[in-house]
């Protein structure tokens, strides 16, 4: 009687955490349903085990123990597919996104060096016209602007 109350409280225990957790928002309705349904059929075997041995009978398996361990090989092979291709798809997502901050990393290199290329030929303009430019000059401010810019953020 005691270990029935254990396996009891154990089931309904591994229920409310799966139910609570902050990870089952993104747990799909048919997993929560199967597991729902798997601690429901965990509890009722606990509470009837002769039922368990009469449907293991009726199915051609000789105990109710018997049937239970097949049931809990293929609910870990269950378990551990879906772990294999859950961290198959986080290994996309990383992929895909170590792409776009590469590719986007590139995109601000090369706008940081035109805007330099621009600034620097603007100044060798001023030069060879004989004055410096002055701070207050629409096109040297504005190229410095975007070189300040571009340094910030892709650095």
């Amino acid at each position: 009687m005691i270990l029935q109350i254990l396996l009891l409280a154990a089931a309904v225990g591994a229920l409310v955490y799966f139910v609570r957790s902050g990870q089952s928002v993104g747990v799909r309705a048919s997993k929560r349903i199967a597991f729902g349904a798997f601690i429901v059929l965990n509890i009722y075997a606990v509470l009837r085990p002769d039922d368990l041995t009469y449907l293991a009978r009726a199915v051609g398996i000789g105990r109710g123990t018997d049937l239970l361990v097949y049931l809990l090989v293929v609910a870990f092979v269950f378990g551990m597919l879906n772990t294999y291709l859950r961290d198959r798809e986080i290994s996309q997502h990383l992929t895909n996104l170590a792409r776009q901050i590469a590719v986007r990393d590139a995109e601000l290199t090369r706008r940081e060096n035109d805007l330099e290329q621009r600034l620097t030929a603007l100044e060798q303009q001023a030069t060879t016209n004989g004055h410096r430019p002055a701070a207050t000059e629409p096109a040297a401010t504005a190229a410095a602007d975007e070189v300040g810019t571009a340094r910030s953020t892709g650095s």
